[in-house]
């Protein structure tokens, strides 16, 4: 979304916030507070946040783009109060937060702003589980406190029941700097989301956790995650144990997808003597080339895509001309070929 209908003020902190944050915070809504000022000056953020988003509303005057924003946050957060510390008396005090520091000449100063609310939500969503009476939940976060970045929420509704959600960065690597030549602008990482279900009562055994492995998105055109089979999770079992075995075989298995780089590599300078210098090839994960060729007075496109566990997964192959595309799908010892006519 352009962000050219607010304040130069305003659109200048917005830019700063979409361009250096390093979490993937993005724009969901905009509108104006006066529909006779021609200017926009509110809008809504999508904060990433425990593997899924939370939702605030920032709202800005564009009579006075120089004053601090204001911040709304979802209807279940109304006991979140950021900024306000309860007195020895009972009243509310105000810390010195980036509010009250609000240079609206400093760009910086929206990013700073939504990164210090979000950690402050953090240690709010972390402060609500403490107060749930569930031993077992509590021991669980015991159990993870050594862990950095570890995040948790809890969720409750009318029509659904409570449960408390963790999102746990696994492996400490960095695989940005595993694939030479990549330009990932956010570090790659993957996380296992566990779900409990919070219990009021004694279970004599507890029933296992909702578990999904989400990565960041661009890792997938290296090692797409819904391939992973998680191990399965033990009675009694808790994340302190559970964790070591899984980070082994994920590590084990990144390991793999980047050798294969070299593998496909390989692959596609095998294809050189056969179809001549490569028109398009990626030159960083090596899953997709083409080639000319021709048979006859037929020329055509010879597109390869490999997957990331070729040799093991097959290829497909595409071959293109004006006037026809052939997609060639080989699955096991069959041969598929479907012809689209122009």
């Amino acid at each position: 979304m352009t962000t050219d209908a607010f304040p130069p003020v305003i659109a200048a902190q917005i830019n700063y916030l979409l361009s250096h944050s390093p979490l993937s915070i993005k724009i969901d809504q905009m509108w104006a507070g006066c529909k006779y000022s021609g200017l926009l000056d509110r809008f809504s953020l999508l904060i990433p946040f425990c593997l899924d988003y939370i939702k605030w509303d920032v709202i800005y005057n564009a009579q006075c783009p120089l004053a601090a924003p204001d911040v709304i946050f979802g209807p279940e957060d109304e006991n979140f109060h950021p900024f306000c510390v309860t007195g020895d008396e009972g009243d509310f005090k105000l810390p010195k937060n980036s509010l009250s520091d609000w240079n609206s000449k400093d760009p910086s100063g929206l990013l700073t702003l939504v990164h210090e609310l979000r950690d402050l939500y953090m240690s709010y969503q972390k402060k609500r589980i403490g107060e749930v009476d569930d031993d077992r939940l509590k021991f669980e976060v015991s159990t993870m406190l050594s862990r950095e970045g570890i995040e948790m929420y809890m969720s409750s509704g009318a029509e659904k029941p409570e449960e408390v959600k963790f999102a746990v960065p696994l492996l400490d690597m960095n695989i940005n700097k595993m694939v030479f030549g990549c330009n990932w602008r956010h570090q790659q990482k993957i996380y296992l989301q566990v779900i409990f279900p919070v219990g009021r009562k004694y279970v004599s055994v507890p029933s296992a956790p909702r578990l999904k492995l989400v990565s960041t998105p661009e890792l997938k055109v290296l090692f797409p995650i819904e391939d992973v089979k998680l191990p399965p999770w033990l009675d009694g079992m808790c994340m302190a144990e559970y964790l070591p075995n899984l980070e082994e075989t994920l590590e084990g298995q990144i390991m793999d997808a980047v050798s294969l780089i070299d593998v496909r590599r390989h692959f596609i300078e095998a294809l050189a003597p056969v179809f001549g210098r490569p028109l398009e090839a990626d030159p960083v994960f090596c899953r997709k080339v083409t080639f000319l060729a021709a048979s006859g007075v037929f020329t055509f496109l010879v597109h390869c895509f490999l997957p990331t566990q070729f040799p093991k997964q097959q290829p497909v192959l595409m071959l293109q001309s004006s006037q026809v595309m052939i997609f060639v799908l080989s699955k096991s010892t069959e041969l598929w070929i479907f012809l689209y006519i122009f």
